[in-house]
């Protein structure tokens, strides 16, 4: 008997808005400094209640491949047992995580 497919969780910042989203595939890009997230699952449509957070991230990621995160933007990778629900919350300031520092761009 094989074991199952990793699911990931994957939580991640993107313009003031922390997304908690679940893949099958996470890797390091080609693209230096990004991660690669591929075959988004959600929620099946046969549950009763729908929540509209994850409707809107269904609609949103509809038709993506993959999508390439800036390694920065990476809050958080699970392996988890359990698929969850994907969701969308606002960034909350005061947090006592801090970013990881980036040097300035140089100027052309």
């Amino acid at each position: 008997m094989s074991k199952p497919a990793p699911i990931f969780k994957v939580i991640f910042q993107s313009q003031g808005q922390v997304y908690e989203m679940y893949a099958k595939a996470i890797y390091q890009s080609d693209l230096w400094g990004f991660l690669e997230i591929e075959e988004f699952v959600f929620g099946e449509r046969t549950q009763v209640v729908v929540d509209p957070s994850e409707e809107k991230l269904k609609a949103q990621f509809e038709g993506v491949v993959r999508s390439f995160v800036p390694m920065h933007a990476i809050i958080r990778i699970d392996e988890v047992e359990r698929l969850g629900t994907a969701k969308i919350s606002e960034a909350k300031g005061g947090s006592n995580v801090m970013p990881f520092p980036m040097p300035p761009l140089p100027e052309r």
